[in-house]
């Protein structure tokens, strides 16, 4: 009867470890610390650096450069928390946000409390992701084959998907280390392209017709929401953190040598990474341009047509990666529950129709709401913290994010949607 029961107990915890050797997350554990790091910077630098220089137009030279500088502090700060959480519980990984949040609260609060917060983060970055490589795409094209600019920007948001879909079979978020490779690197060439064509045009053109530098709402209410909007883009900008987790998760980890060191070494050049791209973008091309200046700075290039054009073509490489990274904890979540709750056997037919489906609905919503600005401002604000020793400065800087990010997820979306609806006006669907 005990030997019985003792294999019925074990059962279960057989069938989560075939299980979690099959899930995307958790089926391989062979990550270098360079890994982290370019994972990292392709989660954050992307769609978020395009559009700083249009959250400075909103917010101004000084709150523009100050609300960067927090931005990239509060978040680098939550990331080391996030680093450490990982293996807070010694001889056991929290390797995605649910398994942490019912650690904190409780299996059932904690899981509805973390759970959809994560996935609305992650669906929300790859719609964006998915409207940002359209464009890029089709900014590219237009630059170079003018002829044909009237190729509708829809059709080049279909063909960013067609990418997606063949890459979404990708088995394990391990198994993207050269996608994610390649995507870290675009970011360089093309923030390097921005700031020195934002330069040249600023050198040659501000003498002869100075760009205003005020901020762009014309009336208090337009002022307002623009700074609820510019948070949002500032949060968007430094979004990476949905994933850090999951990236952890794909390191190795023994109790002599635990993951923590690997993956905080990672954070770290990827932070340098994004501050080195981010600053000079934003600085440069709010200088160039003033209030004029696009959502997404490389609109507002157009000389020589080849280097913007490259530029564009370069965006559109690096998201393709950045999709990839955020959709893996969504393909977790999905082949999970698939596999669980609806008692689906773990095989290829599965993730085929369960992530091409997934790559199917970001692309319809990416087709229907293509506003890059309005989307990074709402999409910002969908973002959630442990208890320090009270009084110590952990638990003052805990708080102060907490108050921030409670701020920035009430405000944004605010300002997000004000953009969006201001977008519609003028928008024909599928155009």
């Amino acid at each position: 009867m005990s030997e019985a029961t003792s294999s019925e107990t074990r059962a279960p915890k057989q069938t989560e470890e075939d299980l979690n050797s099959w899930l995307p997350i958790t089926a391989n554990r062979e990550a270098k610390w360079w890994y982290s790091a370019f994972h990292n910077v392709t989660a954050m630098v992307g769609a978020g650096v395009l559009g700083l220089p249009y959250a400075m137009s909103q917010l101004g030279w000084v709150p523009g450069i100050i609300g960067i500088t927090l931005s990239w502090l509060i978040t680098l700060y939550t990331l080391w928390q996030l680093v450490l959480l990982h293996e807070d519980v010694p001889g056991k990984r929290f390797d995605r946000y649910p398994e942490l949040g019912e650690h904190a609260f409780g299996p059932k609060l904690g899981y509805w409390l973390i759970m959809p917060q994560q996935l609305a983060v992650q669906v929300a970055t790859n719609i964006v992701y998915m409207v940002t490589g359209g464009k890029s795409l089709k900014k590219a094209w237009d630059l170079m084959i003018p002829h044909l600019g009237h190729v509708r920007k829809t059709y080049f948001i279909l063909i960013f998907a067609a990418v997606q879909l063949l890459l979404s079979q990708i088995p394990n978020f391990n198994s993207l280390k050269v996608i994610s490779l390649i995507a870290a690197v675009m970011p360089f060439s093309y923030s390097a392209i921005t700031c020195v064509t934002s330069i040249i045009f600023g050198v040659k053109n501000n003498h002869s017709s100075p760009p205003s530098y005020g901020v762009r709402g014309k009336t208090t209410a337009g002022i307002i929401f623009d700074v609820f909007n510019a948070i949002g883009t500032l949060a968007f900008s430094f979004a990476g953190h949905s994933i850090v987790l999951e990236v952890q998760a794909t390191i190795p980890s023994t109790p002599e040598k635990p993951s923590t060191k690997p993956m905080w070494k990672g954070v770290v050049v990827a932070y340098v990474i994004v501050a080195l791209c981010y600053f000079p973008v934003a600085i440069a091309g709010f200088w160039a341009y003033g209030n004029a200046v696009e959502d997404d700075i490389l609109i507002s290039l157009e000389h020589p047509p080849w280097l913007i054009s490259l530029a564009n073509f370069m965006v559109f490489l690096h998201v393709v990666g950045s999709w990839q990274v955020y959709a893996m904890p969504v393909f977790d979540m999905l082949e999970a529950y698939l596999v669980k709750n609806l008692n689906f056997k773990p095989s290829t037919p599965l993730r085929l129709i369960g992530r091409s489906g997934y790559v199917a609905l970001t692309a319809f919503v990416g087709i229907c709401i293509p506003f890059f600005g309005g989307l990074l401002g709402f999409c910002g604000g969908l973002i959630f913290s442990f208890a320090p020793k009270r009084w110590s400065f952990h638990w003052f800087a805990c708080w102060i994010c907490n108050v921030l990010g409670v701020l920035v997820m009430v405000l944004s979306p605010i300002g997000g949607t004000r953009e969006i609806v201001l977008s519609f006006k003028s928008y024909k669907f599928f155009s």
